[in-house]
């Protein structure tokens, strides 16, 4: 799991989110699948993202490019939703987002976007074909603060990210291979990608090609769509089947150290650009549009949509943690509260509400070493006890189903049920308790039901759902 985690998602004004002008199509062979696929980007409005449409099946279901969506990542990036799934989707994915764009429709009549010559270059063309069309809705970054770890649990991938202004990578693979061994590639800003990543193409060793042709892969393979690197002699019969698969002689399949596809490398460290072309394609599906600087050792699709989730849910976290301004006058001081709850001390156990809205409500509890309970709870090593804290809770929602009403003295609020109360981090001397109530559906008959978060700073310390019933006094 990552350490330190820290994601929070932010506005710039300065940039507006960007689609297509025209309605552009391609088509070509799934590399898998080996179908042939038609392929058309669409524009799209602001903030609608960027989806696909399966045209082939009924009723055309919507696949969102999201992170959380990703279902199998064997060979390439598959999506699945609303019973579709779309795959090997990493090379648009990563063009889409090296040139802005936020939103788009992405038709296609197939299980699997086309492999074309095994690299971005075709969707980078298609992009600049269609012209990039700016929409007046300002664009959402997630935004890296603080530094992200993960360790793969064998201990073979390693990632880091590290706050930047700018997006950029640098990454690392290593085979266990003289053919490519270690290599390095770095990527400073995404305005090199069009000219010095999307060319890059995904590579295979030959050796792979058998096991892979074993599991119905590759139907759509050729010479023209990977580097194939002849990394060890193969015996006679494995030979024969690889050249009748690429339609070649048996003596033009090299067992010998080298290229078998007789294609110049572009670059000395192509594989480590393609690799890296395929973590911007993942990562995006976290966000189109990130500000850090990612530093990868041995990625891989598995890896990078594991870490493009983890930084998602951390940004939902963290865009859910209230943010306390003491300068910001209280919406409810504790005169206030004391007129619709009838807690007094030493039970009373919030301080202010610092914020409301229609359905949720925030309120604060500064805890201080002279609290009553620290006298036993616990001498030497004062903590508050967490069902003090669950009460917090309690009260804070109290002031949720009384927040507009007038005579809020003349109600009592009665909890029914605590539900999945997780206690994650102690309460100290010295802290400040933010406490977050989201209402859960309509009341009925007088029953609420609230999902209640206990933080100091950013860390969750207590979360419960509850239900409670509002009744007079």
């Amino acid at each position: 799991m990552p350490n330190g985690k820290k994601a929070v998602l932010l506005q710039i004004n300065m940039m507006k989110q960007k689609t297509i002008n025209n309605i552009i199509s391609i088509e070509g062979r799934g590399l898998h699948t080996g179908k042939i696929a038609k392929v058309t980007l669409c524009p799209a409005n602001e903030n609608e993202g960027i989806f696909f449409v399966r045209t082939d099946l009924e009723n055309s279901p919507v696949i969102h490019a999201k992170a959380e969506n990703v279902t199998d990542t064997a060979r390439g990036t598959t999506l699945s939703e609303n019973g579709a799934s779309v795959s090997t989707i990493e090379h648009l994915m990563a063009s889409l987002c090296a040139n802005g764009i936020d939103n788009l429709k992405i038709e296609l009549d197939c299980p699997e976007i086309p492999i074309l010559d095994g690299s971005a270059k075709y969707w980078v063309e298609l992009i600049e074909k269609a012209g990039v069309k700016k929409l007046s809705v300002d664009k959402k970054f997630l935004e890296i603060k603080q530094p992200i770890h993960y360790t793969s649990e064998d201990g073979k991938t390693e990632y880091w990210a590290v706050p930047s202004e700018t997006f950029s990578v640098t990454s690392t693979i290593d085979f266990n291979s003289d053919l490519i061994g270690t290599q390095m590639a770095e990527l400073k800003n995404l305005k090199e990608f069009n000219s010095d990543f999307a060319s890059c193409r995904t590579f295979v060793f030959l050796s792979e090609i058998a096991f892979l042709l074993d599991n119905n892969l590759i139907k759509g393979g050729d010479l023209a769509n990977a580097i194939v690197f002849a990394d060890k002699p193969l015996d006679e019969k494995t030979t024969e089947r690889i050249a009748k698969f690429f339609d070649k002689d048996k003596s033009e399949v090299k067992t010998e150290h080298g290229v078998i596809n007789t294609i110049k490398l572009q670059y000395h460290n192509e594989p480590a650009r393609h690799k890296l072309l395929d973590f911007i394609g993942d990562i995006s599906l976290a966000s189109p549009n990130i500000k850090g600087h990612f530093i990868i050792m041995r990625p891989g699709h598995t890896t990078n949509t594991y870490f493009a989730k983890q930084i998602k849910k951390d940004m939902d976290t963290m865009n859910s943690v209230p943010v306390y301004d003491p300068n910001k006058e209280p919406v409810f001081d504790i005169m206030e509260i004391r007129k619709r709850l009838p807690h007094r001390f030493p039970m009373l156990l919030i301080d202010k509400i610092i914020d409301v809205g229609e359905d949720y409500i925030v309120g604060l509890k500064n805890v201080t070493g002279n609290e009553d309970f620290f006298n036993g709870h616990f001498p030497e090593e004062p903590v508050m006890p967490g069902v003090l804290v669950v009460e917090a809770l309690g009260q804070t929602g109290g002031m949720l189903v009384l927040k507009d009403a007038k005579d809020g003295e003349k109600y009592n609020t009665y909890f029914m049920k605590f539900e999945e109360v997780k206690f994650r981090n102690k309460v100290v001397p010295g802290d400040t308790l933010l406490l977050k109530l989201q209402q859960i559906g309509p009341i009925r008959r007088g029953v609420i039901q609230m999902k209640g978060t206990a933080y100091v700073g950013s860390k969750i310390c207590v979360e419960a759902t509850m239900m409670a019933m509002v009744t007079k006094a």
